[in-house]
């Protein structure tokens, strides 16, 4: 017996227990040997992370598809695991440190250290595996890898190796992005723009001998920077070559104040002549743009500061700078860098060098963890030759090996691969791979896959033994997982397992990932296994919160998918995240949202109710193409209908498109019309057209359970085990069930019976809604064909009833006064004269389509204007396109009507 409500967080938990007990969503179950496979990898969530709504998102659609093709018979293999997060776990591990008042890190040393790392993962490290599982994920959870775990970390030993050995993987000094507080390289992963109200001050660098006069521009040239600090390390003056002011100027010299080197002023491209003076300062050592400058110029690379940050003199650039004023401006060594930028201005004020100070708002890069500015800072590091890798992954992608989805982020990886600058991929902590390199007392290194095999090395190289140290610094977490296709089905060993599912199918991810994991893990799949790691290429948006704003602690508008679970169930929340990821559109998110899909959850469960009720059970040997009532024929058209346009959307990742044909079929189709229309059969008489409909009801409700299982996989499998208790045995649960096969069940005489009674119906009640009309109406069927005629005959009391129209009759032609109605080509007349005033509705609807084109012309304006669309926040050039997308939609309702009223007289 189908209980009365339905109360997700009763049922959830029980019925992933089941799943779980009867191995459903295991790979290689042993019915499966021989089927089709189908595999996709799981981003891995942080190991210290919590599930949020970018999660919720990129799961359930990953989800949607393993369930959709398990069902349709492959051995699906989706594979699990969690990421290590170097900086996030060992943040979290020294916080834990401090907060219990425990000797630090470094007091504690590095094997104790890691020691309480590990421990740390072994307590808290499986939350975001539970929150998955309460999001319903059906992933093989006894593959579960960890980046850290043994075999993965020998698959990151042999790849360091290889690459190093290639000549793929070198040495060298070259800027990163430097995070003063946590003391290490990070990723433009890592780097969180934020936008500030700072300045620009206009320097005057005076020219070589010319004596300096503020009163003279002839013998300065001004320079605007907002990092005034950096100064010190400036190695030349850069200009466009095209630039008339200043042709005569290049290749002579300024004296950079304070410190009174000869700095030459060269002309490059990088110079804008249309920004400020025109002129801008190089600081090869502390600024990206810079250091490729000072490449193309040969331009000495001279550090100013220090790896926390502080002003620092050690450079030996600075070793034979003498005078009074560089002797000042010693004094600033060991300075913060901020409090040596207000007293460089200072100084520069008092030799009257500062020409002005603007304000001047500008992003700035700050740690999105540290949360301090990060320095572009010249140091030496571990890189991968990336332009080298990239070059088969760009073709793999040009050749349709590897296809995007949608198709214009191949433009965007194309840009990124082309254009690929070296990879960083050394880090300055303790937790993570450690880099397989140890350094002899002269600093020559040796790599190898043990530290017995690089003595042997180094004992040969130096002619004795020699003592070893080994490089204390960690690998990248993006350097393990871009081996994650292939090192989770445990390469480098040969594995059954990598034979099967490699390459895998498909790969969903957020498109802010597609250079920092997507593009790594095609380089290193066909490098290592010489093909690419998947097929597609599925890329979603973000998903914003009810007003179209990025979700952020900062603005207090982020929804917790774990409290929408609680409140709305698990279902409600990813039928929702579904409906709403149309290819290349964010999502907007809102409790409401949610709610309306529990409502519908809600639906389904009354209908089965109903089902249940009126004594509907299934039937052993049913078959959907036998039936002989209309309305039977009609579902059975409309189910076979729905279900290939479920299962074609799903298969062209158009996972809105799949949830909206669902909806439609079960709600508007299933339970407000078949529901309503076979009520008299139903409720009727005894004999064989009551037990056809029950069957038929019964069966329907049963292929709706299987259409919508992907999407909402805990009420349909709770209705699928309730069911069962009437009707022959469940074969399987319905997770493992057959998507229905329908092919050849198509009726177009039964739709064009049943569909015109709907369209009939829908019309009048639009009309009803539009004119506000609540008295009942008679209705006119003017020149109707005898079919037409015959179908209101056979449908008069539903259509009465329905439509709350008094009487229905025929005529050659509309009586005056009518709303005429076209139904399917024919005409449907509805006599209004004396129950509205036509005069009125018709003014009111002119007033609508002024305004509804009005509002058109607003925004095609707005977003015809170039620079709105490029300057505008993305969400509110997207907030402008729904305004179009409605007001148009709007127009065309009110043309509509307006044309009804035309024969109205």
């Amino acid at each position: 017996m189908i209980e009365k409500t339905y109360q997700p967080s009763d049922v959830e938990g029980r019925i992933y227990q089941a799943w779980e007990r009867a191995g459903a969503f295991r790979a290689g179950r042993p019915e499966r040997a021989k089927a089709e496979t189908y595999s996709i990898v799981i981003p891995p969530p942080n190991v210290t992370g919590s599930l949020h709504m970018g999660h919720a998102l990129n799961n359930t659609l990953q989800d949607v598809l393993c369930r959709f093709e398990r069902m349709r018979g492959k051995d699906v293999l989706w594979q699990p695991g969690t990421d290590h997060a170097g900086i996030a776990t060992q943040m979290v591990v020294e916080r834990q440190l401090m907060e219990r008042q425990e000797p630090g890190r470094r007091e504690m040393g590095r094997e104790k250290f890691l020691e309480r790392v590990w421990a740390w993962k072994a307590e808290s490290g499986g939350t975001i595996v539970n929150q998955l599982k309460r999001l319903g994920a059906s992933c093989d959870w006894s593959r579960e890898r960890f980046t850290m775990d043994e075999g993965l970390s020998k698959a990151v030993l042999k790849v360091f190796v290889d690459l190093y050995r290639a000549g793929l993987i070198y040495k060298d000094k070259r800027l990163v992005n430097w995070d003063p507080k946590l003391l290490t390289a990070i990723s433009d992963l890592e780097v969180v723009q934020v936008e500030v109200k700072g300045h620009l001050w206009h320097l005057r660098y005076p020219i070589e001998g010319k004596i300096f006069n503020a009163d003279d521009p002839s013998s300065f040239i001004v320079v605007a920077t907002t990092r005034p600090e950096t100064m010190l390390g400036d190695t030349a003056v850069a200009v466009h070559p095209d630039d008339e002011r200043y042709k005569a100027l290049v290749g002579k010299n300024v004296i950079l104040p304070l410190v009174g080197r000869k700095i030459p002023i060269v002309a490059d491209d990088y110079s804008d002549p249309e920004k400020g003076s025109g002129a801008v300062k190089i600081t090869p050592a502390h600024d990206f743009n810079d250091f490729e400058v000072g490449k193309r110029h040969n331009l000495p690379q001279i550090n100013v500061l220090t790896t926390d940050g502080k002003i620092t003199f050690s450079d030996e650039a600075f070793a034979a700078q003498d005078g009074a004023d560089f002797a000042q401006t010693k004094t600033l060594e060991g300075a913060d860098r901020f409090a040596a930028r207000k007293a460089i201005v200072a100084r520069l004020e008092e030799m009257g060098l500062v020409e002005k100070i603007e304000p001047h708002g500008h992003a700035v890069p700050h740690g999105d963890r540290s949360n301090v500015v990060i320095e572009p800072f010249l140091t030496d590091q571990w890189y991968v030759n990336a332009h080298e890798l990239a070059k088969p992954a760009i073709a793999a992608v040009r050749e349709g090996k590897t296809r995007f989805v949608p198709k214009n982020w191949e433009k965007t990886y194309f840009e990124w691969m082309e254009n690929i600058q070296p990879w960083c991929i050394s880090r300055q902590l303790w937790w993570g791979h450690q880099i397989p390199a140890w350094y002899g007392p002269d600093g020559k290194h040796f790599v190898a896959a043990s530290e017995a095999e690089a003595q042997a090395e180094a004992d040969k190289h130096y002619g004795k033994a020699t003592a070893l140290k080994r490089d204390e610094d960690v690998l990248d977490t993006w350097f393990s997982s871009a081996l994650w296709p292939f090192s989770t089905l445990g390469w480098p060993d040969k594995t059954p397992e990598l034979a099967r599912f490699y390459p895998t199918s498909t790969l969903v991810t957020g498109f802010d990932i597609i250079f920092f994991w997507v593009a790594r893990m095609m380089m290193m799949g066909l490098h290592f296994i010489k093909e690419v790691p998947f097929g597609d290429v599925y890329i979603h948006r973000l998903v914003r919160d009810a007003s179209g704003a990025k979700m952020s602690k900062s603005k207090g508008n982020v929804v917790d998918p774990l409290g929408i679970i609680d409140q709305y169930g698990a279902d409600a929340l990813r039928f929702t995240l579904a409906r709403g990821a149309a290819q290349g559109h964010d999502i907007k998110l809102s409790p409401q949202h949610v709610e309306v899909n529990r409502n519908f959850a809600t639906k389904l469960w009354n209908a089965a109710r109903f089902v249940e009720f009126n004594g509907a059970a299934r039937v052993a040997g049913f078959d959907p193409r036998a039936v002989k009532e209309t309305l039977n024929r009609w579902i059975a058209h409309e189910t076979a209908k729905a279900v290939r346009e479920v299962g074609d959307a799903i298969a062209d990742y158009r996972f809105n498109d799949a949830a909206a044909a669902a909806y439609r079929f079960v709600w508007n189709v299933y339970c407000d019309w078949y529901v309503e229309l076979s009520k008299p059969l139903l409720t009727g008489p005894d004999g064989a057209a009551k037990d056809e409909t029950r069957a038929t009801a019964a069966w329907a409700l049963d292929e709706i359970l299987k259409l919508l299982h992907p999407f909402m996989p805990f009420v349909t499998e709770e209705l699928w085990r309730v069911t069962a208790e009437q009707g022959p045995a469940r074969d399987s649960l319905l997770v493992l069930a057959e998507w229905p096969k329908l092919d050849g069940i198509s009726d177009n005489a039964a739709e064009a019976e049943i569909g015109w009674v709907i369209d009939l119906v829908t019309a009048i009640r639009s009309v009803r809604s539009e004119m506000n009309i609540t008295a009942q109406i008679p209705l006119v069927l003017a020149g109707a064909s005898a079919d037409t005629t015959a179908r209101a005959e056979r449908w008069a009391e539903f259509i009465k009833r329905l439509a709350r129209v008094s009487d229905i009759s025929s005529a050659a032609a509309a009586p005056a006064g009518s709303v005429q109605l076209v139904v399917r080509g024919e005409v449907a007349a509805l006599p209004l004269k004396g129950v509205i005033d036509l005069a009125a509705e018709r003014a009111r609807l002119d007033k609508e389509m002024g305004k509804a084109e009005a509002d058109i012309k607003r925004s095609e304006s707005k977003l015809a204007n170039e620079k709105f669309v490029a300057n505008a926040a993305e969400d509110v050039v997207e907030e402008e396109r729904e305004k179009l997308e409605e007001a148009c939609g709007r127009k065309a309702k009110i043309a509509e009507a307006q044309e009804r009223l035309k024969g109205a007289v």
